[in-house]
């Protein structure tokens, strides 16, 4: 099987097959530096509105608590708590605004050989991948309030009181939104899997079944509560997702050019 990453020629430079490992190496390490920057000044930018932001990720705290927002506070276990929740609000909204950066960053990497018609299209799939992302933090935002009304009320009932520290429930919040945002991810994995003839379409045709045992079973760990509402609020769009990504590679392997090399 010909590998359709691998270019004889290419008028830009050495392809993949020609750069030595230090090359590779070199490259690595100035893409991972233009990352961390790009996280750096997203956190920046998260740590001057730290009040807002706050606002907003605690607003399915208070919904729960049936506090107003003024009144709303959480439970402070250290002195330097209060700090270190900042600290960690920064840092993960650094990754969240630097996202499109690392996905830009990762995929002139992984991709460097090219051609030009070929690198204009991995511009559509690192803006499908950011609205997949975006949707699934979206989803696991709104879909929050009914997680804690299940785990608080449902399973804990009146034995307890919904007092959380902020460093645990942003931990869980975080867990939710960067769970929902990967799944999100599942139809640009399985069309990039199978441009670059890894998974074969027809492979994922015929492999259905064992598709909505895996959705439902990744759906179920996600998702904390259980019921089966919750469970489809995810399973189902990433099965969808998966029926996408079959449609896409179908057309886009009618189209590529070396169709026939890599089959």
């Amino acid at each position: 099987m010909k590998n359709p990453l691998k270019r004889s020629e290419n008028p830009k430079g050495p392809g993949p097959s020609e750069m030595t490992l230090l090359s590779h190496l070199q490259e690595l390490r100035t893409r991972i530096m233009k990352m961390a920057i790009a996280v750096f000044i997203g956190a920046i930018g998260v740590w001057v509105f730290f009040d807002p932001i706050f606002q907003f990720l605690a607003r399915p705290y208070c919904d729960l608590r049936d506090d107003v927002a003024e009144d709303c506070v959480f439970i402070a276990l250290s002195p330097l708590q209060p700090f270190s929740v900042q600290l960690q609000i920064a840092g993960y909204g650094g990754i969240i605004v630097a996202l499109p950066v690392i996905l830009y960053q990762l995929g002139r990497f992984v991709l460097p050989g090219l051609y030009k018609h070929e690198k204009k299209a991995l511009a559509p799939y690192l803006v499908v991948s950011t609205i997949l992302l975006a949707g699934g933090m979206t989803l696991a935002y709104w879909f929050l309030p009914r997680a804690l009304d299940v785990l608080v009320n449902d399973f804990g009932g009146d034995r307890f009181e919904a007092f959380f520290s902020a460093s645990e429930y942003l931990g869980f919040l975080t867990k939710m939104i960067l769970a929902f945002g990967i799944a999100f991810q599942l139809p640009v994995v399985l069309v990039f899997l199978q441009l670059v003839g890894i998974v074969q379409t027809q492979t994922l045709k015929s492999n259905r079944r064992v598709a909505i045992i895996f959705v439902v079973v990744l759906a179920a760990v996600i998702t904390p509560t259980g019921d089966p509402f919750t469970l489809g609020v995810l399973a189902v769009p990433m099965y969808l997702f998966y029926e996408l990504s079959i449609l896409i590679g179908s057309r886009r392997k009618k189209k590529d050019p070396y169709d026939e090399a890599v089959s």
